[in-house]
C-alpha cells in the first residue's frame, strides 16, 4: 500500500492500480498522465494515435505509462482498454467538428460507450471531464452534447464523478496562445458580443490534481464538482491581460452576438476553424462556479486543492508572443 500526498489530504493507493485514460494524449491529458504516474497509478493511455505520444512514457517509470490505441466511436478498442482496469477517466472532447468528430458522437454517445464498458467490467470509479455551461436545453449544440454525456455517463454507473471546468489555460491551451498569436499578426480582436461574457479560468495543472483525487477520494463519488480558478473576468479583461503580458497594443473592437454569428458560419470553413456559430453562441453564457457548487463545497477547494491564480502562469508561455520574445521585458508595440 502506497500513501501520496495532495493538498492538505493523504490518499491511500492500492499497488498496482491500473486506471486506463481516454484522451490522455491531449492538453488536459498530458497533466492528468503525470499526476497519475506521480502518485503511483499504472496508466494505460487509450489515444487514437499511439504513434503521436510517446512523450508520455518519460512522465512515470520504466514501463509505468502504456500506450494503447483506441477510439470511442469503436466498441470493441474500448473494450480492449478498459479490460483489467480498475478506474477510468475520460478527458476525450472537441470543441468544434469536422469529418467524422461530431458533439454527439464524442460527447455524448461516446461518452456513454465508456461508462457502459466500464460498468460492464464492474468499474465504479470513473471520471469524466465535462464543461461548465453544459445545459440540455442551450442553444449551443456543444453545451446540449455535454449535459447528454454527463446522462448517459451517470446511468451506468452512478458513482462516477463528473468535473466542469471553465476555460483551462496552461502552456499549450487554446484559449491564451489562440488569441496571442491573432495579436501578433492582426491591429484589432474582436469582442464577440462586446466582451462582456464573463469567465473563471483554471490552471491547467489543479484540474489534473483534482482528477487524482477524485478517484482516490471516496467522499467525491456521484458528484458534480464545478472547476474554476480565484479570479473571475470578462472577456475584455481577459484579452487586455493577455496583450500586457505580450507587451502589445491592439484595438478591441465589439463584434455584435448577430454579426459574429454570420461571420463565424463563413470562418468555419477556414483551416483552423477560428470561429464557428456554436461559439458564438456559447460566449452568450458566463462561464464560471455557480453560487451552488461553492455552496456544497462541490469546487476546487472542496477537494483541498488551492487554484493558481493567471499571474503566476500565463507569462511563462506567452512570452514568445512578444517582439523580441524572451528578451523584451519592457518595449509595447
Amino acid at each position: 500500500m502506497r500513501y501520496i500526498q495532495n493538498g492538505a489530504h493523504m490518499r491511500k493507493v492500492e499497488p498496482n492500480t491500473l486506471v486506463t485514460v481516454f484522451g490522455g494524449s491531449g492538453f488536459i491529458g498530458r497533466y492528468v498522465v503525470q499526476a497519475l504516474a506521480q502518485r503511483g497509478y499504472r496508466v494505460r493511455v487509450a489515444v487514437r494515435r499511439p504513434n503521436l505520444a510517446p512523450y508520455l512514457q518519460p512522465m512515470g517509470e520504466v514501463g509505468q505509462i502504456q500506450l494503447f490505441q483506441a477510439n470511442i466511436r469503436d466498441a470493441n478498442s474500448c473494450r480492449a482498454a478498459i479490460e483489467g482496469a480498475d478506474a477510468v477517466v475520460n478527458l476525450v472532447g472537441i470543441m468544434h467538428e469536422g469529418g467524422a468528430q461530431r458533439f454527439a458522437s464524442v460527447h455524448s454517445a461516446g461518452a456513454g460507450l465508456i461508462a457502459r464498458l466500464a460498468a460492464e467490467e464492474g468499474i465504479s470509479r470513473l471520471v469524466h471531464i465535462s464543461a461548465i455551461g453544459a445545459d440540455a436545453e442551450s442553444g449551443s449544440r456543444y453545451a446540449r452534447s455535454k449535459a447528454l454525456g454527463e446522462e448517459a455517463v451517470r446511468g451506468p454507473v452512478p458513482e462516477a464523478v463528473i468535473l466542469r471546468p471553465s476555460i483551462v489555460f496552461g502552456p499549450e491551451d487554446d484559449f491564451f496562445n489562440r488569441f496571442a498569436a491573432m495579436a501578433r499578426l492582426s491591429p484589432a480582436l474582436p469582442l464577440i458580443g462586446g466582451g462582456g461574457t464573463k469567465f473563471q479560468p483554471v490552471y491547467v495543472k489543479n484540474v489534473a490534481m483534482a482528477v487524482a483525487e477524485c478517484l482516490a477520494n471516496e467522499a467525491a463519488r456521484g458528484k458534480t464538482y464545478e472547476l474554476g480558478g480565484p479570479e473571475v473576468q470578462s472577456f475584455r479583461a481577459l484579452m487586455e491581460r493577455m496583450l500586457g503580458e505580450i507587451r502589445r497594443k491592439r484595438l478591441l473592437i465589439t463584434l455584435p452576438f448577430g454579426v459574429a454569428k454570420l461571420l463565424g458560419s463563413v470562418a468555419q470553413f477556414v483551416p483552423g476553424k477560428p470561429l464557428t456559430p456554436d461559439q458564438v453562441e456559447l460566449l452568450k453564457t458566463d462561464n464560471v462556479v455557480s453560487e451552488e457548487a461553492v455552496n456544497e463545497g462541490r469546487t476546487l477547494e472542496g477537494l483541498g486543492i488551492a487554484p493558481t491564480g493567471m499571474d503566476a502562469i500565463i507569462g511563462d508561455y506567452l512570452y514568445r508572443f512578444r517582439r523580441a520574445g524572451e528578451f523584451d521585458r519592457h518595449a509595447v508595440v
